[in-house]
């Protein structure tokens, strides 16, 4: 295996790929790059289609960056290839966090904990001292000036559509046996879809 640089435009996807990267990733990557900078190259095969690191090409590109470090894989049988690509997504999973190291590195940082990949406001109240714990209890739900006079200023709810009674079908096989019917059921009618809600 070696390592080369290459531009972005002459790297393909494959044809298939095992992991789903959406925008919210995607942009924690991009943070990850602005921070550090490449800390893993993309694999590539001798085709330059890429094995593994489909979500780290996909920020480099929205980055608007042209070239990446790559690892080269070649003389790989086709289903090496697709085994290497299930790898790569499926033995990240198998770990997992080691929640005291996890804590001991929190309060090392100290305040100091913009992280790509995690959400701040969860770190500010893992990291929080008790005065600052009873803080963020105290000020959950309190609604701001903003969203309190949009709620104010809303619309009222369209009401809800009339209930009707309608008779039942009737048993049209005179050999099944008849069940109890009521002789009123009530509906009403989804406003969305025009469904009819059995009640």
């Amino acid at each position: 295996m070696q390592t080369v640089t290459k531009k972005l435009s002459d790297l393909q996807r494959p044809e298939k790929n095992v992991r789903l990267h959406g925008d919210r990733q995607i942009k924690e990557y991009i943070r990850s790059i602005e921070m550090f900078g490449q800390i893993r190259p993309i694999v590539i095969d001798e085709t330059n289609t890429i094995l593994a690191g489909n979500g780290l090409f996909q920020a480099l590109q929205q980055m608007g960056r042209d070239s990446a470090d790559c690892c080269v894989v070649d003389n790989l049988t086709a289903n090496q290839k697709k085994k290497l690509m299930l790898v790569d997504n499926k033995i990240f999973e198998l770990g997992v966090n080691d929640s005291n190291v996890f804590d001991e590195l929190l309060r090392e940082l100290g305040s100091d904990i913009d992280i790509p990949g995690y959400d701040e406001e969860l770190l500010k109240a893992l990291t929080a001292n008790a005065a600052q714990a009873d803080e963020i209890l105290n000020s959950y739900g309190n609604l701001s000036e903003e969203k309190v006079s949009e709620i104010k200023t809303a619309q009222p709810r369209t009401p809800q559509p009339q209930q009707q009674p309608i008779t039942p079908p009737q048993a049209t096989s005179p050999t099944e046996p008849s069940e109890p019917t009521q002789s009123l059921q009530r509906f009403v009618t989804c406003p969305k879809c025009g469904e009819k809600i059995w009640l």
